[in-house]
């Protein structure tokens, strides 16, 4: 007796609620279904299902077999499926997001190099200052700069970006360099709205993270104003390190404060957790984790 083919007839009976109606969709003849149903009876040893003339129920063990029944069958389907995304050629529509600034500087060149590589693909890269949320969004898969809280997301570690505050050489002649964070107080500072909340910088972690109220002389939403600002002297600013990491080894801003900056923030790439991945998002995640883990390596301010 082939078991498979049983299982599939014995939980097509149960599901169409008779043996005939069965039998029609599985285009088999009314009989073939019968002696189907019988030998897998004789098989287990049991009855599966109580029959009279006008009606038809499932027995305790019946009930039992069929819920493990379908439970095989759903995962040979799904074996299935996950076989023939795997061969399938990546084509169609990927939806990507990540930050403004991280998305133009390291996702974007990958995004890029990926299509290079598969042609049939159209992606859409959603770059945006907030938190995107996937699902609701329709987006596909996501970079994210940020400790991930626990959820339905599925995460591959890229790396880590820190927090690093810099000044250029000339402001730090003429002002003098800050020795510790309560030393910021009063120094007219440049901030970055995008990344922490203006007027304020927050320093450290947990129980042991300080809080300092800066004198702002420039508040900006965009990122290369700011590091613009910081490079004519304007005022102190504070950035991720690969945002200003050229600047840093050119020698055109200093890294200040270093040993109060608090630990690496992950960098990582996420995607709606699902039984079954496209061939697109497995593709991209495959050709983006080494990229983007190699940009950032190449990118740290030591």
């Amino acid at each position: 007796m082939d078991k498979f083919h049983a299982m599939r007839a014995f939980v097509r009976i149960v599901d169409a609620g008779s043996i005939t109606a069965a039998a029609q969709a599985l285009d088999v003849s009314q009989p073939a279904m019968v002696r189907t149903l019988a030998a897998l009876e004789k098989e287990l040893g049991v009855r599966l299902l109580n029959r009279t003339t006008r009606r038809m129920s499932l027995t305790d063990a019946g009930r039992d077999y069929c819920e493990r029944s379908r439970q095989i069958l759903a995962a040979v389907e799904e074996a299935d499926l996950a076989l023939s995304s795997r061969l399938a050629a990546p084509r169609g529509r990927l939806r990507v997001a990540s930050s403004v600034s991280f998305g133009r500087s390291v996702v974007a060149p990958v995004v890029t190099e990926y299509l290079a590589l598969h042609p049939a693909v159209q992606v859409e890269l959603l770059l945006l200052d907030r938190v995107v949320d996937l699902i609701e969004e329709g987006m596909d898969v996501a970079v994210r700069l940020a400790r991930l809280a626990d959820s339905s997301l599925v995460a591959h570690p890229l790396g880590y970006v820190r927090r690093v505050t810099v000044a250029s050489p000339a402001l730090l002649r003429r002002e003098g360099v800050p020795r510790t964070v309560a030393d910021l107080r009063g120094r007219r500072c440049v901030s970055f709205a995008g990344l922490t909340a203006p007027s304020r910088w927050i320093y450290g972690e947990g129980r042991g993270a300080m809080q300092v109220a800066i004198a702002d002389a420039f508040v900006t939403n965009q990122v290369d104003a700011a590091i613009a600002a910081c490079l004519e002297g304007v005022g102190i600013g504070r950035f991720l390190d690969y945002q200003v990491a050229d600047a840093l080894r050119s020698g055109k801003l200093k890294r200040i404060l270093s040993d109060s900056e608090g630990d690496p923030i992950p960098v990582s790439i996420v995607h709606p957790s699902a039984r079954l991945q496209s061939a697109n998002l497995r593709s991209f995640i495959a050709h983006a984790r080494p990229r983007i883990g190699a940009r950032l390596a190449g990118m740290l301010v030591r």
